[in-house]
């Protein structure tokens, strides 16, 4: 089975190989958790070409200046994709892009061609050359920029096998295991660890195409026997109040992508008792940076500790190293940090700084380590909300607001929400004279024009926004009011904001396969790395013949 998927990948490899520019090296994937995604990945990688991803959920619009900053013209999907996610086809071949269909390629290719690359993978007993610099750019992922504007970051091979090793040293995985995916594969976390990870140890994925509903998760989970779940609090949220089945064959799950309540590790332990194991990290570090041990102590509250190869500083507004308890600026330096933002020199000088002679990437992100290591982050300098593991930033939003003839200001922050960690509320001025209006129909606005994860789930009408003496809106006030007990930025007590009275309505463990990528040495450098490659399609379950549209 696994040697299908190879032959697959080589097969589509060629494909695009006739299909697409010779002369451009990014090209697009538009595609959702299916065999083709991975296929069509393994495929670009196989002749040299650089992935950029792109997040469908993000809508049309986003996902245009994306392609815009990549420069990508040609973009890999499928018809059937694109019609159930209903996305606006014609806008995107208007701007220039153009779709390579997984359903035409498949029809092209012959039967023939398919066994001639099977037997060739069987006479070499499942090896496969892949003679890749580990300092090439292996995927460009978006993620959105301070003030809203799409970033790429650009992760190289050696990025992506230094965090898998350090991955490997830090889960036991075994090799009975089975991991379940139903995170999109557009997101670092389900690309790296749910895919990738079990692949180049040989194990099995089972690739679902959404988290919704719960009860169809535990209906896959025991269908394909999936002892490892890798999974947002969202999720573990869902199963620590349903009703569960005492015959789940899951032994370990991990949290990621968004801060996990201790309300819900809580309930998770007292009602399905499978270790819950959180960690850190960022798209940037390809992602995984800090992780809770299987076997050792686990602190609730903690993320962790940095995981192998890893180091972590914190520090201060002047770039001096705190000590142990006092809170500071998070910043990483490891193998698994990013190359940069793709394109973007600025945003890129800006994310590191040197010190000592080394390189550390800065986070954005407030936190601090105990005695015993265990890291704990507890705010953000950067003004970001993270909705289900979907980052939302504010000043986007805000400007998408402006565009509403009722609105005369608009302020967005993250709020806590008991099911998605944090949810994005606005507080709203409205222009002299607006008509009767509600917060239901500022909602509904928003959804008409932007993507549904960014759009304000709870709307305050108030007369006007706290400002500095220059006019800035103070929105840390209104964040730190959200979350007084709890804000590292807190900054005491303050006068209660005044509300617009009448506007608001009710409403056995594996060795390990993974290379060190060593520096590039001529021609021989590259051995264990293409060794790395080789095995790297033993890993998926393929549950029928394989199908490059998924």
């Amino acid at each position: 089975r696994h040697r299908m998927v190879m032959v697959g990948a080589e097969v589509l490899g060629g494909q695009f190989r006739r299909l697409l520019d010779g002369e451009r090296e990014r090209v697009g994937v538009l595609l959702p958790n299916v065999n083709g995604t991975v296929v069509s990945l393994l495929g670009l990688w196989r002749i040299g070409k650089i992935p950029a991803v792109l997040n469908y959920s993000s809508g049309v619009p986003l996902m245009l200046t994306c392609s815009e900053l990549a420069g990508l013209r040609e973009v890999i999907t499928s018809r059937v994709f694109l019609a159930k996610a209903k996305l606006d086809v014609k806008s995107m071949e208007a701007a220039g892009i153009e779709f390579i269909y997984l359903e035409d390629i498949r029809k092209q290719i012959s039967g023939l061609a398919k066994l001639g690359v099977f037997l060739k993978h069987r006479l070499a007993l499942g090896r496969a050359r892949f003679n890749i610099p580990a300092d090439r750019t292996a995927v460009i992922l978006f993620t959105s920029g301070s003030e809203g504007e799409p970033k790429g970051v650009e992760l190289s091979h050696r990025n992506i096998l230094a965090n898998l090793r350090q991955l490997f040293s830090t889960v036991d995985v075994m090799d009975t295991d089975s991991l379940f995916n139903c995170l999109p594969m557009f997101h670092s976390f389900s690309m790296t660890v749910c895919v990738l990870l079990p692949m180049t140890q040989g194990l099995s994925v089972v690739a679902v195409k959404s988290l919704h509903p719960p009860k169809n998760i535990i209906g896959e989970l025991l269908r394909h026997q999936a002892t490892v779940l890798p999974a947002i609090p969202q999720l573990y949220r869902a199963l620590a109040n349903s009703q569960l089945p005492p015959n789940l064959p899951l032994r370990v799950c991990c949290s990621g992508a968004a801060p996990l309540p201790l309300e819900v590790l809580k309930a998770f332990n007292e009602n399905v008792g499978i270790p819950l194991l959180e960690g850190y990290g960022l798209s940037e570090t390809s992602p995984v940076a800090c992780f809770n041990p299987l076997h050792g102590e686990k602190k609730p509250g903690s993320v962790g500790l940095p995981i192998k190869g890893v180091e972590f500083q914190i520090w201060n507004d002047a770039g001096e190293v705190l000590p142990t308890g006092e809170q500071g600026e998070i910043c990483i330096k490891g193998h698994n940090v990013m190359m940069g933002y793709w394109n973007n020199p600025e945003a890129t000088e800006a994310a590191f700084t040197t010190i000592d002679g080394k390189r550390f990437l800065r986070t954005g992100d407030i936190g601090h380590f105990d005695r015993d290591g265990y890291f704990y982050m507890t705010d953000r300098v950067k003004r970001m909300i993270n909705a289900s593991g979907y980052k939302v930033w504010p000043a986007e939003v805000e400007a998408l607001m402006h565009h509403h003839p009722d609105i005369a200001e608009a302020c967005v922050i993250g709020a806590p929400d008991p099911r998605r960690g944090e949810t994005v509320k606005a507080y709203v001025v409205l222009r002299t004279g607006a008509g009767e209006i509600g917060e239901d129909a500022i909602i509904s606005w928003c959804h008409d024009h932007m993507a549904a994860y960014k759009c304000p789930r709870q709307i305050v009408f108030v007369d006007n926004l706290p400002k500095t003496g220059s006019g800035k809106v103070q929105w840390r006030d209104l964040a730190d009011a959200e979350r007084p007990q709890n804000s590292y930025h807190a900054r005491g007590n303050r006068p209660p904001l005044q509300r617009h009275p009448h506007r608001h309505q009710q409403g056995r463990p594996v060795r390990p396969r993974i290379p060190e990528a060593q520096p590039q040495q001529q021609d021989a450098g590259h051995g264990r790395y293409r060794r790395a490659g080789r095995r790297a399609l033993r890993a998926v379950r393929v549950r029928r013949h394989p199908d490059v549209s998924g």
